[in-house]
């Protein structure tokens, strides 16, 4: 099966359930400052499932590209992915376990559909604790109604069945796991273990059925929604027999483009294997995030820093391998672009700029990698490199320990490993400490003050294109309840009188206490009405349109998933405290309310 029938016949077999089919959202998070990155397909959805009306209604399904940073160092084997695609379907307060669990059964088992082997599957179920019991009616439901044999039904603590909340408080619940083996048909076990690496978790439905509160405690929720996510990569390798996600149409014309360019050929070496696997991977998911229409370029912060490792450590397995070809990591995004061209016309669009960002990054890193060689050329008193030293050359120069040791190798020294991981593992806390609080808060909270900077984003972005131009588009943006960062499409700085301008602009729009009025509408509807947005006519669903004025001497009218204030005169003053550079042809404006 190919991944174009597999993501086909998902979305068929959920329309053909009553879900409305609703198109993938961009990676590049709207107002959620809580992720750098669209990591799922529930966090576009993150509103609704708080129990605001979806246009597209109580039963969705869609095909989300997804980016996952937290473990780039494991992309090597055969299932980790930076990027991958997210089959999902969501029940927002309409069916909940029992649908759920039958739906994903029958799409997995059923001849119409998938046609697994009932036998080579097995799953699990949260076991309960202090704060919330065993999922009995899970359980039951697998047992009872399914046909699952309870040897096959494990039930496991919190870190392997619960989801959420997102942030420190919100909707959470138990989740279940479908697991497939992968063995040799005549050694299927009788029962399941989740630590064997031939079960393989295909599928995963939580059932969102608390909130969290500040407090720490689980309160029942009003609304309870199912929220389920399917692996494409792993389940096309699953259906196919392959072991490995790489061997899939998904990578296949990819791993051959690296074969060509350093002429080694995959699955002969463990380490070749493993280095075309990062190569692949790493460029394909930054040229899907340079190639989205609120793309990002490399760069050293936040978003742009992820794009730019992701690149500069496919450049070092490309040394590795002995890819000597100028400017070859563009060949493999022309590959991506052609190969995902129909599902995902925006990476055609914008193939030129990635490119382009892909060269000149390429360019800059050959510099900083002659540097980095200089460096360690000084390096190895007494017949060894240090932790502390090795930690440097990987911090500053981007150099990976695997190239530290094989340049250390020719030169007759050791690498002390055990120091240089420590040093890494004591980074990666500061970091992930900087990175909690930097993306602490936001809309996930739905707080008044954050809900009036999301309404003040709206007349920005309006101002804006008033000032300079409708050329402008925003980028992205960063909200919390003290202030709002807001990034745009822009070639240069901003002159002192166009900020003070856009500033009067917003400051007007706030005097005249215009009303925040929301509609649905078709997307052709939404285009004639002038609404601005990302169009995506993939599947003509029903979006929300939110206007602020009149409805024909409007000030703003944007596609959005809310939550906005009803009138702008309850936002006070709004000031811009900065207007800086974030990236390459991207501008970034912070500002507060007063």
């Amino acid at each position: 099966m190919t991944s174009k029938e597999l993501r086909q016949k998902y979305l068929e077999f959920f329309k053909a359930k009553g879900h409305t089919i609703i198109p993938s959202a961009s990676l590049i998070p709207e107002n959620d400052p809580t992720v750098l990155f669209t990591t799922a397909g529930m966090h576009p959805l993150a509103p609704y499932l708080m129990g605001e009306k979806h246009p597209g209604g109580r039963r969705l399904a869609s095909a989300q590209k997804c980016i996952r940073t937290g473990d780039i160092d494991e992309v090597g084997n055969p299932t980790h992915h930076t990027f991958f695609e997210m089959l999902g379907n969501w029940s927002l307060g309409d069916y909940f376990k029992k649908e759920a669990i039958e739906l994903s059964w029958e799409f997995l088992t059923s001849p119409a559909w998938l046609g697994l082997d009932k036998n080579r599957l097995a799953v699990s179920v949260f076991k309960g604790d202090s704060d919330a019991p065993f999922d009995q009616e899970a359980h039951d439901i697998w047992k009872n109604i399914i046909g699952v044999p309870e040897e096959k039904i494990a039930r496991l603590p919190k870190k392997n069945n619960w989801w959420g909340p997102a942030g420190l408080t919100g909707p959470c619940g138990p989740d279940t796991e479908m697991f497939y083996w992968a063995g040799e048909a005549d050694k299927i076990p009788a029962s399941f273990n989740d630590d064997n690496p031939l079960w393989i978790e295909i599928w995963n439905d939580v059932f969102m059925q608390y909130n969290k509160t500040a407090a720490g405690t689980y309160e029942p929720l009003k609304q309870k929604n199912v929220d389920t996510g399917l692996g494409l990569e792993r389940i096309l390798a699953v259906i196919n027999g392959y072991g490995d996600d790489y061997k899939t149409d998904l990578f296949k014309n990819i791993i051959s483009r690296i074969e060509r360019l350093s002429n080694k050929a995959y699955g002969t070496d463990q380490e070749i294997t493993k280095a075309m696997r990062i190569i692949a991977d790493h460029l394909k998911a930054a040229t899907f995030i340079m190639g989205d229409d609120r793309g990002v370029a490399p760069s050293n912060l936040g978003q742009g820093y992820v794009v730019r490792r992701l690149i500069r450590r496919a450049i070092r397995y490309g040394r590795q391998l002995g890819i000597k070809e100028e400017s070859w990591t563009k060949e493999i995004a022309k590959v991506v672009a052609h190969d995902y061209q129909e599902v995902y016309p925006e990476l055609r669009r914008n193939i030129n700029k990635v490119i382009e960002q892909l060269t000149e990054e390429e360019a800059k890193f050959k510099k900083t990698l002659e540097l980095g060689l200089k460096e360690f050329e000084k390096l190895g008193v007494e017949g060894k490199i240090s932790g502390n030293q090795a930690f440097n050359l990987y911090q500053t120069y981007g150099f990976p320990l695997e190239i530290i040791e094989e340049l250390a190798k020719e030169k007759s020294l050791t690498v002390d490993a055990a120091a240089f991981a420590k040093e890494l593992e004591k980074h990666q806390k500061l970091s992930r400490t900087a990175s909690a609080g930097m993306f602490k808060g936001g809309l996930a909270d739905a707080s008044e003050a954050t809900v009036k900077y999301h309404t003040a984003a709206h007349l920005l972005l309006a101002a804006l294109r008033k000032v300079l131009g409708d050329q402008v588009i925003q980028k992205g943006s960063n909200i919390t309840a003290e202030r709002l960062r807001f990034d745009f499409a822009h070639p240069g700085k901003m002159s002192d009188e166009e900020k003070q301008k856009a500033e009067e602009l917003v400051n007007g729009a706030i005097k005249q206490d215009l009303p925040v009025t929301g509609e649905e509408l078709t997307l052709n509807q939404a285009r004639t009405k002038g609404a601005h947005g990302i169009f995506d006519a993939k599947y003509g669903e029903k979006v929300t349109v939110y206007t602020i004025g009149d409805e024909t001497l409007y000030f703003s009218k944007e596609i959005c998933g809310g939550p906005h204030v009803e009138h702008t005169g309850i936002l006070g003053h709004f000031k811009i405290q900065k207007e800086e550079s974030s990236s390459a042809g991207v501008r970034r404006i912070k500002a507060i309310l007063e």
